[in-house]
C-alpha cells in the first residue's frame, strides 16, 4: 500500500515559508484564536477574536484569511465561524481512552435516557483536571442542562468527575486538588480535605453525587466504567434536584456502567484476535 500524500494547505505552507521562531508564533496565535471560539462562538467578529486571543487585530485578520483559505474557519456574515473540517479532524482524534467508547456505550445511554424518564444522561472522560464530554443524550422535553458534547468542566465540581476520580490512583487526584477548586456554586465543595473524603465515600458506594456543584437547580448522579482495574469514563444522568430519584438513577447508571464495561471488554478481545 503507498502511503496517501497530501498537498499543503495555505497554513502550513506560510508556516513553511517563514523562519521557525517566526512561524511559531503565527502558529500558537492561530491556534489561540481557534480556541477563542471553544467557549464563545458559534459566530464571532475579527474584533472579538483578536481582543480575546491577545494579538492585535490587523494580526488576527490575516492569520484568519489563512486559516480560512485552509479551511479550518469559515465567513458567516462579517464573522467567521467554525468549518466542517475541524468537525472531521475531531471524529478522528484517538485518544486515551478506547477506540469506539462513544459507539459502543450508545445504545445503554439511550436505554438510561428512556428509563429515566427523559433526564439528561452523560457520557465523559477524564482529561487532565477536566471531564470532557464524549457524548449527551436529550430531547426537547428533557431538562435543560448546559452541557454540550466537546465541552469540559472542572472535574472535582461535577459528578462524572468525581466518579473517576474516586477510582483513579492518588496520581491522577493529586494535580486535580493541588490545581485548586473553582466554584461554581455556593454548593461547589473547594476544601481539599472535604472533597478527599467526599471521594472515600463514593469509592466505597460506586456511584457519585453532584447535589447542584457545577449547576445550580440540577442534581447529578453518576457510575465510573472500569475494565480490569482501570477506570476508562463515567455515565451519569442529570435532572432538576426537586425531581431527582437519586437511588432509581443511581441504579441506572451503575447498570449501564458495567454493561458498557462488558462490551468494552469484549470488543478488545475480537480485536486481539482478529475478528
Amino acid at each position: 500500500m503507498t502511503a496517501q500524500m497530501h498537498e499543503p494547505n495555505a497554513l502550513t505552507q506560510r508556516v513553511a515559508d517563514h523562519g521557525d521562531a517566526t512561524s511559531t508564533a503565527s502558529v500558537t496565535k492561530a491556534l489561540r484564536l481557534l480556541d477563542v471560539f471553544r467557549g464563545d462562538g458559534p459566530v464571532l467578529g475579527v474584533s472579538e477574536l483578536a481582543r480575546q486571543a491577545g494579538v492585535a487585530k490587523s494580526t488576527a485578520f490575516r492569520l484568519l484569511a489563512l486559516l480560512e483559505d485552509a479551511e479550518l474557519v469559515e465567513r458567516d456574515g462579517r464573522g467567521y465561524r467554525l468549518s466542517w473540517r475541524l468537525f472531521e479532524l475531531g471524529t478522528s482524534v484517538q485518544r486515551r481512552w478506547p477506540s469506539g467508547l462513544r459507539e459502543i456505550a450508545a445504545p445503554w445511554l439511550t436505554e438510561v435516557f428512556v428509563r429515566a424518564g427523559g433526564n439528561v444522561v452523560h457520557l465523559a472522560v477524564l482529561d487532565g483536571n477536566d471531564v470532557l464530554y464524549l457524548d449527551k443524550v436529550s430531547s426537547p422535553r428533557s431538562p435543560r442542562v448546559p452541557t454540550a458534547v466537546g465541552t469540559r468542566v472542572p472535574a472535582a465540581c461535577t459528578g462524572l468527575g468525581k466518579a473517576i476520580l474516586a477510582s483513579s490512583p492518588s496520581a491522577v487526584v493529586r494535580p486535580v486538588v493541588e490545581a485548586g477548586i473553582p466554584r461554581r456554586t455556593p454548593y461547589t465543595i473547594t476544601e481539599p480535605g472535604r472533597l478527599l473524603a467526599d471521594l472515600q465515600r463514593i469509592r466505597k458506594a460506586g456511584l457519585a453525587v453532584d447535589r447542584e456543584e457545577s449547576t445550580v437547580g440540577i442534581t447529578c448522579v453518576a457510575a465510573p466504567i472500569i475494565t480490569g482495574t482501570h477506570v476508562i469514563a463515567a455515565v451519569s444522568v442529570s435532572g432538576p434536584t426537586t425531581g431527582m430519584d437519586i437511588a432509581n438513577h443511581g441504579r441506572l447508571v451503575s447498570w449501564a456502567a458495567r454493561r458498557i464495561a462488558i462490551d468494552l471488554g469484549a470488543d478488545a478481545a475480537a480485536s486481539s484476535a482478529g475478528l
